[in-house]
């Protein structure tokens, strides 16, 4: 038996945070050579992070992620392992988002990548090219520093794969995992049995089981190894990257990380068996007779073994169950390890947010909550860095650190209620009820005197005191009025975040959160610079529907019972004035229901439907053939 142990990580890397970058990247591999890997691979431009956006652009960028990559060569790091290692490579003035390939201190290849993600998030193309030369390796001239270090001149580079004494390798990078036709096809037909894939893939709703059917089809189709590394957490932007590395063997997934965590460096090993990659393939005849007729693919020898002698019990790793998260979790454990890095890499002191006791502000409270219950089950667990991170952030003093959910969200999360006339006694009582429940550092402000001073102005200045529809004004008067409460809400909001520490006598500052639905940013029911304008939005990708089934689920599940009476309460903005015969809904105002909404935004967003195909699928729903 060929037996081979190889290793994948997840790692919570910063974009242009060279030395903790540097860091995780030597404990992963440290680790990975602690559990008898052979075989290393680690994030998408794993030494610089995923999301630099312009300064990929520096020449900076580039030389500094050579400098890190010097630092593991000369430092022993590579012996006896050989490491996939993700960072930009300039060739011939040519930017390619690479995976430098490296065993005992040499540099054995550089793999650029071949298909860039340019869609959604991603805007690889802006400072990447592809690599389209497939029919050759070229020599690429190594940095001075680099030679005098690796006594090497020149390295392979481009595509193809290494081919040890006893396995061979290949690469793919994140967005080759889905292109139609991957590279890992004429690699499989060349007899490449392990494929690592460096990635960089952020979180999406109900996202991961297509990232595991990717991986297992693939291994299904043409049987191999398959090696997934991914970022995780967020690197400095608005995206969160939802780790999950994995391994998978001819179809079967026999290794999965973590999805959502709070830990800097996540490694994943298994050991496979070669042969059965071989004895899998052999037993398709179809596989067989492509492979006769394949179209040579360029490869680096190696004079090296990878693969462990067989010992009696050694047993390959074994297929596992895969792990999913529902939707409702995914909502929970996504957005709230986002806030947390977003938090500890501000250098913030906490967070704000305007609480209305209405579900989307609610829902932001419960991540909130739900981070901090993270942080302490971590700290709990014996994670020193999330533990130095709260006592840091908490401004704990002399050794103490925070040991409840409650105590940790009373340092660092402080709620108001800004209410008004038109405010209502059941808005304020949920907001007031769910704050005791998170234990933040909640405030009910009245800002009746406020709106009164502005109108008292206003009517100075022109003569004219706007009306509420209600009490005969016109529609301009009455959404003036409303529009005026929540704008002051935003100011109020970030006055007292920048000066709420002081108060207190603590240094630093709060971001703003706000909480404005993917839904209502649709349909443009929103006040421009109200609960839409904020630092951060951790809901702002998140549809109405999966926000009220979150609530649902988070009223047991992280013990916030007064969220079913949120959940359960018609949603509305409290803008207008509360009458015996009136009171103001958002679906009245909106001219549709949520649900209905919901079904514009998937058919918009998901099946690209202008209005006429819109219209078009909505006939079909209601009237199905």
């Amino acid at each position: 038996m060929r037996l081979l142990r190889v290793a994948t990580c997840n790692l919570n890397q910063w974009a242009m945070d060279f030395d903790t970058n540097l860091r995780n990247v030597k404990e992963s591999i440290a680790r990975a050579k602690a559990a008898g890997a052979a075989v290393r691979v680690g994030p998408e431009l794993e030494l610089t992070g995923y999301g630099c956006e312009d300064h990929f652009l520096e020449q900076d960028t580039a030389a500094h992620a050579w400098e890190c990559l010097k630092d593991i060569l000369s430092g022993g790091y590579t012996d006896g392992i050989l490491c996939s290692i993700g960072m930009p490579v300039i060739f011939k003035s040519v930017r390619y988002n690479c995976q430098v390939f490296c065993l005992n201190s040499k540099i054995i290849m550089i793999r650029p990548k071949i298909s860039l993600a340019n869609d959604g998030n991603y805007r690889e193309f802006r400072w990447f090219s592809a690599w389209t030369f497939k029919d050759e390796l070229v020599d690429f001239q190594l940095p001075v520093d680099i030679s005098e270090v690796t006594s090497q001149d020149t390295v392979p580079f481009g595509y193809g794969f290494i081919q040890f004494l006893d396995v061979s390798l290949a690469a793919e990078t994140c967005e080759e995992l889905f292109t139609a036709n991957a590279p890992r096809i004429d690699l499989a037909l060349n007899g490449v049995e392990v494929f690592v894939n460096a990635s960089g893939s952020h979180h999406q709703l109900r996202k991961l089981s297509l990232r595991i059917d990717s991986m297992r089809n693939a291994t299904l189709a043409c049987g191999g190894v398959y090696m997934y590394a991914n970022q995780q957490g967020c690197d400095g932007g608005r995206l969160y990257y939802d780790g999950c590395c994995c391994i998978a063997v001819n179809g079967d997934v026999v290794a999965q990380g973590s999805q959502f965590s709070l830990k800097d460096v996540e490694v994943l090993d298994a050991l496979v068996d070669l042969d059965a990659v071989s004895s899998y393939r052999a037993s398709v005849s179809s596989f067989r007779e492509q492979a006769s007729h394949r179209t040579n693919v360029p490869f680096v020898k190696v004079p090296y073994k990878l693969c462990k002698p067989f010992e009696s019990g050694m047993v390959p790793t074994g297929p596992v169950e895969v792990m999913y998260h529902c939707p409702e979790e995914e909502i929970a454990f996504g957005p709230s390890c986002w806030l947390w890095d977003y938090l500890r890499r501000s250098r913030a002191s906490g967070f704000l947010l305007p609480l209305s006791g209405g579900a989307d502000s609610s829902s932001v409270a419960a991540i909130v909550g739900c981070m901090c219950q993270l942080v302490i089950k971590d700290i709990e667990n014996g994670d020193e860095q999330v533990k130095a991170d709260a006592m840091r952030i908490g401004q704990y003093k002399d050794g103490e650190f925070p040991k409840d959910s409650r105590e940790l969200a009373k340092r660092l999360f402080y709620t108001v209620y800004m209410g008004t006339e038109n405010s209502s006694e059941g808005t304020r009582s949920r907001a007031k009820r769910l704050a005791d429940e998170i234990g933040s550092f909640h405030l009910d402000v009245p800002i009746d005197s406020v709106v009164s001073a502005l109108l008292s102005l206003f009517e100075r200045l022109t003569g004219k005191r706007p009306r509420y529809k209600v009490d005969g004004g016109s529609d301009t008067e009455n959404l003036g009025l409303q529009n005026i409460q929540a704008r002051i809400r935003m100011v109020l909001a970030f006055m007292m975040a920048s000066l709420m520490p002081w108060v207190h006598n603590k240094s630093g500052f709060y971001l703003v959160l706000g909480s404005s639905n993917v839904d209502e940013g649709l349909r443009g029911y929103l006040t421009k610079y109200d609960c839409s304008s904020a630092d951060i939005n951790p809901i702002g990708s998140v549809s109405k529907q999966d926000l009220r089934a979150f609530l649902r689920w988070a009223a047991i599940h992280l013990h916030y019972s007064s969220l079913a009476e949120v959940e359960a309460a018609p949603p509305t903005a409290e803008l207008e004035p509360i009458r015996a015969n009136y009171n103001q809904l958002d679906e009245v105002d909106m001219g549709m229901t949520y649900e209905e909404l919901s079904i514009y935004g998937r058919l918009r967003k998901i099946f690209r439907c202008g209005p006429v195909s819109m219209f078009q699928e909505m006939g079909i729903l209601v009237n199905p053939r």
